[in-house]
Parts: C-alpha cells; structure tokens; sequence
C-alpha cells in the first residue's frame, strides 16, 4: 500500500519489523518534494519512532484483528484482558502497555489489536473517566481563578486538576496526554 493511503491504527511491517501507525501527515514544504510523516510503534519495544516516505512508496499492510476485550487485573506476570465474546484470556506484558494501564480501571473494556492471535496494542478512547484518589484539600474561592494542584487517580495516574476538585469526584481525562477535562 503506498504510504499516503495509511491511517492511524494499521499494523505495518518495515525493516522486518512490526510497527502500528499512530498518526500520519502528509506534508508539502513550499519548494520541496511533499512527503508523508509517519509516527509508528514498535509492537515488540514500546518504542514511538517517526519515519520519512514518499506518497509513492510501497509499505507492506499487515491485518490486525481487533477485539474489543475487559481488562481484568495486572499482577507480575503482566496485564489479563478478557476476549468479550469469547471469554478467552489474553496477558500482555506491563513493558509493551507502557502508561496505558494507567487510564484503565479494573472491569473497563478497550479495544485490543491481536497479530496471529497475540495481543499485541490497546487502544485507548479518547478520554477515560477516574476517581480521584488523593489530593490537597478544597482551594476556598478557587472556582474563578486559574489555580491548580496535583491529585492522583485510583490507577495511580498524576493529573494537574483545578483547585476545586476534591477526593472521591470522578473527572474525564484525556488519554492523549493525560490532562484534565472536565468533571464526569
């Protein structure tokens, strides 16, 4: 497939290597050639790599089979997700989540992309709904000024929350990068 019919979420094998695309971008400098800028993932690193093609070049597609699946629990062999539909237990290891595990409460569903049968990838919604857990107390006459503190979520997650945001809300936090939204 050329490179400037890719989407995000498509496995794609480069250098014999597995990789899922995160975000492309076509590109076209004022007298330079017009390129396409790919951010891919490292299925077997957790790593994020950008890479530089032509709209012409080939890439070789893979099929990614996705499910949406529950995630269980974590423990020290690695994260469990449960298949919805077939009840089929898939473990992934904490190294290739990275932070995603993060923005998942126990009993909450995802999408898992699965390669020959092997989960490989989650993808996340755009944003996730958490508790806070702790924080500093209450800011008296926060609510019109731009103030902020830290709070952490009930899966361990940092967010700079507004200064009027007290333990036990549920709030939406971004999963792109993180921040706080609004209250749920």
């Amino acid at each position: 497939m050329q490179a400037s019919s890719l989407s995000p979420g498509m496995g794609v094998r480069i250098d014999g290597k597995l990789f899922v695309v995160t975000g492309i971008e076509h590109r076209t400098p004022g007298n330079l050639r017009a390129f396409v800028q790919l951010t891919i993932k490292d299925v077997l690193k957790a790593q994020t790599l950008e890479k530089r093609y032509k709209p012409s070049d080939d890439i070789e597609v893979i099929d990614l089979d996705r499910r949406e699946m529950e995630y269980l629990y974590s423990d020290n062999t690695g994260a469990t997700f449960m298949d919805t539909e077939s009840y089929e237990q898939y473990t992934m290891s904490e190294g290739v989540l990275g932070q995603s595990l993060k923005f998942l409460r126990p009993n909450a569903k995802t999408i898992v992309l699965l390669h020959d049968g092997n989960p490989i990838l989650i993808e996340l919604p755009p944003a996730v709904e958490l508790t806070v857990k702790d924080c500093p107390p209450e800011v008296k006459g926060a609510t019109v000024t731009n103030q902020t503190k830290d709070a952490e979520m009930e899966t361990g997650l940092a967010v700079r929350v507004p200064a009027f945001i007290k333990v036990g809300e549920t709030l939406r936090i971004s999963t792109a990068d993180g921040s706080y939204q609004s209250r749920a």
